[in-house]
């Protein structure tokens, strides 16, 4: 069995209330894998024939709000990032981190077990200038610096053109309003390509962070969009990861999305969403509490070959 790794940026499990756009946008694709249910803090503890849903502790028992850089460390490290260095970093990894990273990154781990990994994402040409001058440094983020520390190739727009890679916000809108050359694709197609992309690995990573920008800005037309873009988006990635023998992780590394009355993240657990076999939910039923279970949970259904 492969594993897709799908990492939402700042998104958690709110209550259904009317600052949270996963309650008052639209969601067909998740409510029907949901059995009717909303991406929130209600659905809690969901299992149905295709999908169950965890929550994750992202505060790791640090005081404070969960920030970015100790959020993600945590989960591509299934170390305690936060308790590591003492606090909730936001933003990018400073130098403790990186080196965190290096010792303990996802792509690393998995290398060393003899899985074939990837990260799907394409790169804007300004990236690989800094790339040629050498990684790591001040101002990249974790799913970077783990890729970096990997030894895994970067990809480039062309790596869209040619089905190997995509663009963060998986429609290429944002590269077509930066003037970029590309085609813009529906999140339909957009999950068809990394599917397609995730059948040649073990293991592949998937990012997009528009999410936490969204919220931080507190911008209600723009939350929904992303939300809807996000449902059509997993919803058919849900559809054929039985058919491809692919089991689905959707998760985030801290709240925000969900509470556009604050701006700021939030102490609300993150959704852990495990689409497909059903005996492998199951098994991981009672491992998945925080941050730190994902990679472990990773490692167990590739060991395992389901």
């Amino acid at each position: 069995m492969r594993v897709l790794l799908f990492f939402i940026d700042g998104v958690g499990l709110g209550r259904h209330q009317t600052e949270n756009p996963f309650a008052f946008t639209a969601t067909p694709g998740i409510n029907r894998l949901l059995g009717g249910r909303q991406l929130v803090k209600e659905a809690l503890g969901y299992s149905g024939p295709k999908v169950s849903l965890f929550g994750l502790d992202a505060a790791l028992g640090v005081p404070g709000l969960p920030q970015s850089a100790t959020g993600q460390a945590s989960l591509f490290t299934g170390i305690n990032a936060p308790k590591l260095i003492g606090k909730h970093m936001s933003g990018f990894p400073d130098r403790a981190l990186r080196a965190l990273l290096a010792r303990k990154g996802i792509f690393k781990q998995l290398n060393k077990h003899g899985f074939r990994t990837n990260f799907a994402n394409a790169y804007r040409p300004s990236f690989f200038k800094h790339l040629n001058h050498g990684l790591p440094g001040n101002g990249y983020s974790c799913s970077t610096l783990v890729t970096f520390y990997g030894g895994l190739p970067f990809y480039d727009l062309t790596d869209i053109g040619n089905g190997r890679a995509l663009f963060m916000d998986i429609t290429n809108d944002t590269l077509q309003k930066m003037g970029f050359n590309v085609p813009l694709i529906s999140p339909e197609e957009g999950a068809q390509r990394l599917l397609k992309i995730a059948g040649s690995y073990h293991f592949c990573l998937f990012e997009y962070f528009l999410s936490d920008l969204a919220g931080h800005m507190k911008d209600r037309i723009e939350a929904g969009r992303i939300v809807n873009i996000l449902d059509r988006f997993i919803a058919t990635l849900a559809d054929e990861t039985e058919k491809d023998e692919i089991m689905l992780i959707v998760t985030s590394d801290h709240g925000n999305l969900e509470d556009l009355s604050t701006g700021e993240h939030t102490l609300n657990r993150v959704p852990a969403l495990l689409i497909g076999s059903y005996k492998v939910r199951q098994l991981m039923a009672n491992k998945m509490f925080d941050l730190t279970d994902v990679l472990p949970a990773v490692l167990k259904i590739l060991d395992n070959d389901y």
